[in-house]
């Protein structure tokens, strides 16, 4: 039963609050019963049930109001205090910015479900998949905005701490051996977050209903060609938009393209750790940068458990959620591992600055 498409309006203020009366219920039931989901797919639905639905959705929508409130009031606090440097400053501004922007995604992804002209006759009714991959992305770029600004913090004090250490820290992490894993890092970064987008597609065009094995896709390792490529899914009569309406649109298209994401993903983890144990990386290469790197394989290990279970279980709730929830851990393992590999130029200039001041200090 379906409740992304349960609230028909948005309402950023008032829509804090649950209907209050009898009146108010039903009022809003009305405007359910007039979206394609209601019609197509919960026809038989009563008020009651109606209720559940409103609640799931509501929850989620009050969520993310909680979330923008308890980072908002804090950055208007620090700023206006001056407890934060101006680029720091700069940083909660834009993250509070994308927040309410993130709002406003998440009603353009719902609308996009309440239009009829919208679905092929006898199609089910769901939000666009590309309003569903830029809500995600657009949460998965929040999110890592808000890691980085908050390992970069954490990497600071740590460093003045002990500027000394600091010091020689940084010198280990500009030595050649780290160019090329910095950049393999940084590629990495790429591909696990164009393979989460490609995730979004799969979710929102129910792809993970299909080809319910694995390795093969039906009786093959991928479905037939004229499967993949079906003219169906054109929109020009020349045909010229097969391609792409295919890699976006077409559900088996979607989830073998995120079948070979995944596990190229899988296998450049792997190769990442077999060239971090070679040669004169393995000497050079920081204790914390050893750990990143191997926890990287554990994190991308249990994701792809997570991504089978899911296909060959018929994408049950929890199973899909945890492998969601493990697209972010895998995320966010990797980009700890680059802000190990970056040498911060402020935090070093900082660093030795305090150094410069402690050696001019009088001794007693």
């Amino acid at each position: 039963m379906c409740c992304r498409l349960s609230i028909t309006e948005w309402r950023p203020v008032t829509g804090s609050l649950p209907p209050l009366s009898q009146a108010d219920w039903e009022s809003e039931f009305e405007k359910y019963r007039a979206s394609p989901e209601y019609k197509l797919i919960n026809p038989h639905m009563d008020l009651a049930e109606f209720k559940k639905i409103y609640f799931m959705e509501w929850t989620h929508r009050l969520w993310g109001r909680v979330i923008g409130m308890t980072f908002v009031i804090p950055t208007i606090y620090f700023i206006a205090r001056r407890r934060v440097t101006p680029r720091m400053a700069a940083t909660l501004v834009g993250i509070s910015a994308l927040i309410g922007f993130q709002g406003f995604i998440g009603w353009w992804m719902v609308k996009s479900g309440l239009k009829d002209d919208l679905f092929a006759p006898g199609s089910h009714p769901r939000v666009s998949q590309y309003r569903l991959a830029a809500h995600l992305s657009a949460a998965f770029v929040c999110y890592s905005w808000m890691l980085l600004a908050g390992l970069s913090v954490l990497r600071a004090n740590k460093a003045l701490q002990d500027p000394a250490g600091a010091v020689q820290a940084f010198k280990k992490l500009q030595s050649p051996a780290l160019k090329v894993l910095r950049g393999s890092v940084a590629a990495l970064t790429v591909l696990i977050f164009t393979t989460v987008l490609s995730g979004a597609l799969v979710a929102g065009l129910d792809a993970g209903l299909i080809y319910n094995e694995f390795p093969k896709m039906g009786v093959g390792y991928k479905p037939p060609n004229s499967e993949l490529m079906d003219k169906f899914y054109c929109r020009k009569e020349d045909g010229s938009d097969l391609w792409w309406r295919n890699m976006l649109e077409n559900p088996s298209m979607v989830q073998l393209d995120h079948r070979i994401l995944a596990m190229t993903t899988f296998t450049a983890v792997l190769t990442l750790f077999v060239y971090s144990r070679t040669g004169r990386l393995k000497a050079a290469m920081p204790k914390d940068v050893r750990k990143g790197v191997t926890g990287l394989v554990h994190l991308v290990s249990l994701q792809l458990a997570l991504g089978i279970s899911t296909l060959i279980y018929i994408v049950p709730i929890p199973l899909a959620a945890a492998h969601q929830a493990g697209a972010l851990a895998l995320l966010t393992g990797v980009l700890v591992l680059g802000q190990r590999l970056r040498i911060p130029k402020s935090t070093l200039a900082l660093v030795q600055k305090r150094l410069v001041l402690a050696s001019k200090r009088p001794t007693r």
